[in-house]
């Protein structure tokens, strides 16, 4: 019996998520009294997963793309090997798609969005976020394997060390209808799934050429960047920066959303983060409902004086 988690990368490094995933897994291990593996994809460094108590790394190498049914599969003849009763994913996207085929292959119950360690193991219940976040849930999961998805910043990184074993895996091969034409990746930026902090902008900035205020603002930060789905309907950002319910999931530590109103399906996307604070000449804008925070004041007037006060308070504490 074991706990197997999946070890997302990106650009062969390990994102921050999968990392908490792996803190979850060794927790969970721990209550159930058994080992904690890992499946890793065309990763290096593999040794840092020790820090956070993985016992085995399970390594594929392959060439194919993400795809989701074929990524399930390959996870999906991991868990039957290594005999594995949980399998724990983070809440991205992938992994939302991913579930329902790892799901259906292992007959296995899936419960997103795992705010907490189950409140017990037998019968196995966990705590979940509903509503858009909006309420928590007890969920039992009946089936003999589980499948859980991790909400970003629920469980944290918690590092317990281990020296663990490493194992090359080939596994069978599965097709897919899928064809992948081209793949545009990021880089040097920090990504939105993983951020601590995302400043966010809408309509409220006029145009595209503004955002270097935005940009200016998330480098000091630290932050990723990120837009209303107007914003990036109109062509201002890339789609792969838009947030919201019908874009991208955020669960930051910190959000900070300037000149958006806050449309229900932007609040639903960005409800998990922890600390929310808006500017906004408007004073009646939705947004200020769900803030802990709010400037009622021009963006263009409060932003850059933001920006030179964070400069300042950096520069004393260096």
């Amino acid at each position: 019996m074991s706990v197997l988690v999946y070890i997302e990368s990106e650009n062969e490094s390990f994102k921050k998520t999968a990392l908490e995933v792996a803190s979850y897994g060794r927790a969970l291990a721990n209550k159930m009294k058994c080992s904690l593996n890992a499946v890793v994809f065309n990763a290096n460094n593999n040794s840092i997963l020790g820090d956070y108590g993985v016992d085995k790394i399970i390594s594929i190498k392959t060439e194919q793309e993400f795809i989701a049914e074929i990524y399930a599969d390959y996870l999906r003849q991991v868990a039957i090997k290594e005999n594995s009763q949980v399998v724990i994913l983070s809440n991205s996207a992938n992994c939302k798609y991913l579930a329902p085929f790892l799901s259906v292959g292992l007959k296995a119950g899936y419960v997103p969005n795992v705010v907490k360690l189950p409140v017990t193991v037998s019968p196995f219940l966990v705590k979940r976020s509903a509503f858009t976040n909006k309420a928590f849930l007890e969920t039992e999961i009946l089936t003999d394997i589980k499948i859980i998805g991790l909400s970003n910043n629920a469980f944290g990184l918690v590092e317990e060390s281990a020296q663990p074993l490493s194992e090359d895996f080939t596994p069978e091969i599965k097709t897919s209808k899928i064809e992948i034409k081209g793949v545009d990746k990021v880089k040097d930026k920090v990504s939105i799934a993983d951020a601590d902090i995302v400043v966010s902008a809408g309509r409220g900035l006029k145009g595209p050429e503004n955002w270097n205020m935005i940009e200016a603002l998330a480098n000091v930060l630290g932050a990723a960047t990120a837009c209303s789905k107007p914003v990036s309907d109109l062509g201002w950002r890339p789609h792969s920066e838009h947030v919201g319910q019908t874009g991208k999931p955020v669960a930051s530590n910190l959000y900070i959303a300037i000149g958006i109103s806050g449309a229900i399906q932007h609040l639903a996307g960005i409800n998990s983060s922890k600390i929310k604070v808006v500017i906004n000449s408007d004073p009646e804008a939705p947004f200020f409902k769900a803030a802990d925070y709010g400037i009622v004041g021009d963006a263009f007037d409060v932003v850059p004086k933001l920006i030179e006060k964070l400069k300042a308070f950096k520069q004393q504490n260096s």
